[in-house]
């Protein structure tokens, strides 16, 4: 364990948005040094879908940086919690989810939260194992300790309330839930995103109810995608996935606004933190080109998630179709059968490079779509197989298919 407080401390808070309360944080840490005991650090993931992006992982990585100090993570899957759903942020009842997928989705986010996590100092748990235990007359119990009133200081269920919008009690049962979880591991601290505050504080409410030392909760900034102005998300297409080739990481990486940078670095990297000021002068002071800063800041966060030499494959791989404008050597090859002509569409869509005809023909209208470096102009071409055979298919600045007629 780091016996040294203070390099713990700035460790710990580095990063986050908001920490309740650092006072007793600080004495937490210090008892923990002085009786080599680690801190029981909680970080509850529900598996309400099968893959994350790297906005999920600012909250995986400050658990990494528990784990390098010392301290003990504990992973809680909340394989009961999602059968109601998170109500964070939603203005409506989530849909209930199937257990089996609900399960499914666990296996695939616990793959890639390993990622990020040392699996050897990680504890992963299924709420269910406490949860489902519960008698009746104990969720009552746990009910009677809050008040409804205490329920609507929630800013969603708040604005529902106030605008008419059907509130589920089941909702209401929800962070009581969350919070029960740190009571049944006896959490020193809980980590979450800044929507996540309520229920982080449900917890040290609990706690003290039921005479275990309240948890410090410790919430991390909302990673903003790509774009530069909302925040990650699949929904908007400003993510960067966990599971993406290191290559199209990179290139994401690339195309962000420089003044996102310090940001990522911060949320996204687990440097010293003398680094990220050195980061943060140049960028300010002009010192270094901001695509030299860019380029490690994509090797960094592809290194963690693969390995360093995949990490420089993906570079060598941009600077060849960016720089030098050349079609990459290892490119995945489509198969089309000799016959007639084949709709444009339908090979985009085929091969993989697009997901639906609304997107190739978009694509298409925008000059995205090239066949040997020549622009596709018209969504409605068709041609030939035995014209194909041998060309490169390409789609956007990264994406490239090479066809071959059978």
């Amino acid at each position: 364990m780091e016996n040294s407080l203070q390099k713990q401390m700035n460790v710990i808070v580095q990063g986050t948005e908001d920490v309740l309360n650092e006072d007793e944080l600080e004495k937490l840490v210090a008892d923990s040094i002085k009786n080599d005991k680690p801190l029981k650090v909680k970080l509850g993931l529900d598996p309400t879908a099968p893959d994350i992006h790297l906005g999920h992982t600012v909250v995986l990585n400050k658990l990494r940086q528990f784990q390098d100090l010392g301290h003990k993570a504990i992973l809680i899957i909340g394989d009961y919690t999602a059968r109601i759903g998170d109500p964070s942020g939603r203005s409506k009842l989530r849909p209930k989810l199937d257990p089996k997928a609900i399960d499914e989705n666990a296996k695939t986010y616990m793959k890639q939260a390993y990622k990020i996590l040392d699996p050897e100092k990680t504890e992963m748990v299924n709420n269910s194992s406490w949860l489902k235990k519960l008698k009746f007359e104990d969720v009552l119990s746990l009910t009677s300790r809050f008040t409804v009133a205490r329920m609507l200081e929630r800013d969603d269920f708040k604005k529902r309330f106030k605008g008419n919008t059907p509130i589920a009690i089941m909702e209401f049962l929800y962070p009581i839930m969350q919070a029960y979880d740190s009571v049944a591991i006896e959490a020193s601290v809980e980590l979450g995103g800044t929507d996540q505050r309520f229920n982080l504080l449900m917890g040290r409410e609990l706690q003290k109810e039921f005479s275990q030392t309240p948890q410090i909760a410790i919430t991390m900034p909302i990673l903003v995608g790509t774009d530069g102005v909302e925040k990650m998300s699949k929904s908007l297409g400003n993510y960067i996935g966990v599971d993406e080739a290191p290559e199209e990481i990179f290139g994401k990486i690339m195309s962000i606004p420089d003044d996102l940078m310090i940001g990522y670095y911060k949320l996204l990297t687990r440097l010293d933190l003398k680094e990220y000021d050195k980061i943060e002068e140049s960028l300010s002071n002009k010192n270094v080109n901001p695509v030299i800063l860019k380029r490690r800041l994509a090797k960094l966060i592809i290194s963690d998630l693969y390995t360093v030499k995949e990490a420089e494959e993906a570079e060598k791989h941009f600077d060849l179709v960016f720089k030098k404008k050349e079609v990459p050597e290892n490119i995945e090859e489509y198969s089309i059968r000799e016959g007639g002509k084949v709709w444009i569409v339908k090979i985009l869509v085929d091969s993989g490079l697009v997901k639906s005809n609304g997107q190739a023909r978009r694509l298409i209208k925008q000059g995205a779509v090239r066949i040997d470096g020549e622009k596709v102009k018209d969504s409605n071409l068709e041609i030939k197989p035995s014209f194909l055979d041998g060309k490169i298919l390409q789609k956007g600045k990264r994406h490239f298919r090479k066809i071959k007629a059978k």
